[in-house]
């Protein structure tokens, strides 16, 4: 085990120790507060601590082992002793290092999911609507919950633009690594010469904030206006202006909701919405400025930058990041999403472990 590491491990065993003392003291539950945050941190730490507590008795195990070589008739009991020590540590040292790794705090946040028409007119539009329903049958697959907050659709059928709520157990961690530019590369139904045209789409995967809270905004950074909402609807959304769009005049970020009846929802919609978008621009000028001398294996995730290429013609999925190819573009487009977020999710391992070993 590298010297950097244990010595992260024995400073935790330590705390943890310290920790016992602390919560164990007579007045300890006298501030819930304090006793709330050193029960987290305590239960964090355990898991680790026994797994060093295993790794250590193992590694005392290969050294008692060690002493019974130069006994002639303990040798080749010693040797399968040390052999299975071995063994035992590497796997120990292994799990160590994985439940070192930082936690991304958002990873069981449900999320905002956008997908925008780009290049490519009513063609990126229709891709809008494939990459929308690809992601509603993995999330269907997941068991969660698919909400739509706004979408303008083209005349067509696809989207010209479509912002979806999905609710469930470790959404964002699963989907986190989206975010970026998807291409297509396909003949388009409206194409009487067969000719292949290539279009393109952003999506923007952004966690929920818990509260408004957690976001400063400030009311008076706000303009609200309320307009009559388009599209089908019946008598009642086109007599009421229940549609409400919300601008951030610091950022210029906007945000519309029309699919409620009630203006109150689509108000408090809109406003989640904006708050998932105001932290996930603070997040990513926190993260540019972390990661200044250095680009992230799996990428950015910055809106423009082209991180998946789907060729229909030659049946593939590309994800440019990690050089990964699959030729299953029918599975994937229907939902089977698995094996290319885990390998991005390795990808993402495999980077915080070299960060973690140095």
């Amino acid at each position: 085990m590298k010297k950097s590491i244990y010595d992260k491990l024995e400073h935790l065993a330590e705390r943890l120790a310290e920790l016992d003392g602390l919560l164990g003291t007579e007045g300890a539950t006298q501030d819930m507060e304090s006793y709330r945050r050193l029960s987290r941190e305590h239960a964090e730490i355990t898991p680790v601590v026994e797994l060093f507590h295993a790794w250590r008795s193992a590694s005392a195990d290969f050294s008692a082992a060690q002493e019974l070589l130069a006994d002639p008739e303990m040798k080749e009991l010693a040797q399968a002793e040390q052999a299975a020590a071995t063994m035992q540590m590497a796997h120990l040292e292994d799990a160590l290092q994985k439940a070192l790794l930082p936690r991304d705090p958002n990873d069981d946040k449900n999320l905002f999911l956008e997908i925008r028409a780009g290049t490519g007119g009513d063609e990126s539009a229709l891709f809008a609507g494939d990459l929308f329903r690809m992601y509603a049958r993995y999330a269907e697959r997941q068991h969660w919950r698919v909400e739509i907050v706004s979408k303008s659709e083209s005349d067509l059928g696809g989207f010209r633009e479509i912002i979806a709520r999905i609710e469930g157990q470790g959404a964002y961690s699963q989907l986190k690594f989206e975010s970026g530019g998807h291409r297509v590369q396909r003949v388009p139904a409206t194409e009487t010469q067969g000719r292949i045209h290539t279009s393109a789409c952003t999506v923007a995967v952004m966690p929920e904030a818990d509260a408004l809270a957690e976001v400063a905004i400030n009311p008076a950074d706000l303009r609200i206006d309320t307009f009559r909402a388009s599209g089908a609807g019946g008598q009642h959304i086109n007599k009421t202006d229940s549609a409400v769009r919300i601008t951030h005049l610091p950022t210029g970020i906007v945000v519309e909701c029309q699919d409620d009846r009630s203006q109150h929802r689509n108000r408090a919609q809109a406003m989640a919405v904006l708050a998932a978008r105001i932290a996930a621009a603070q997040e990513r000028e926190q993260q540019q400025k972390i990661a200044s001398t250095r680009k992230s294996l799996i990428g950015s995730g910055d809106r423009s930058e082209r991180i998946r290429t789907y060729n229909f013609p030659q049946g593939r999925v590309t994800d440019h990041r990690i050089n990964l190819t699959l030729y299953k573009i029918d599975a994937i487009m229907g939902g089977e999403l698995d094996e290319l977020v885990a390998a991005l999710t390795a990808e993402r391992q495999a980077e915080l472990l070299a960060e973690l070993a140095g």
